[in-house]
């Protein structure tokens, strides 16, 4: 999923059935405002979501701790993103230096994110992409692994 400093997009996602899956939102970066924050994390973690990648901000970051649900972003902003449905759903996501394809494994913790080809073998580093840039903490409950979505599934 690809939105610009808009979440409706996510939040509609989140209320589907995640089936143990993450939900990979490319925000393009933005440090502007959040795209996620403490009451869409509890609707992910309510629905089945594993987790969610924002390449963006999230924000309530002490709320979202307490949530036990993954999260990994560039960083915190208290400002609340747009909420129109600008974006696009159904594409694959390169940011810090990974790409998110159907099909792939996301293994996340403390440390930040691995992404892998569905039969990458993530010990030997073989058809594995380590993400650069910073998508480590805001939730310290960061462990998770699955599949990523980024609408790719259901």
């Amino acid at each position: 999923m690809r939105c610009f400093e808009d979440n409706a997009l996510a939040r509609q996602r989140l209320e589907s059935p995640g089936e143990g899956r993450v939900l990979v939102v490319d925000g393009g970066g933005s440090m502007r405002c959040a795209l996620v924050g403490d009451r869409l994390a509890a609707l992910g973690r309510d629905n089945g979501w594993a987790g969610i990648v924002v390449n963006g901000c999230v924000r309530d970051s002490v709320a979202l701790d307490e949530v036990g649900f993954g999260v990994k972003a560039l960083g915190t902003n208290p400002r609340p993103s747009g909420n129109l449905g600008a974006g696009e759903v159904d594409v694959a996501v390169t940011f810090g230096e990974a790409t998110f394809a159907t099909g792939a494994q996301l293994h996340a913790d403390e440390d930040g994110v691995i992404v892998c080809r569905a039969a990458a073998n993530l010990l030997t580093d073989s058809g594995c992409n380590t993400t650069r840039g910073g998508l480590g903490p805001p939730s310290r409950r960061a462990g998770f692994s699955s599949t990523p979505s980024w609408d790719q599934v259901p």
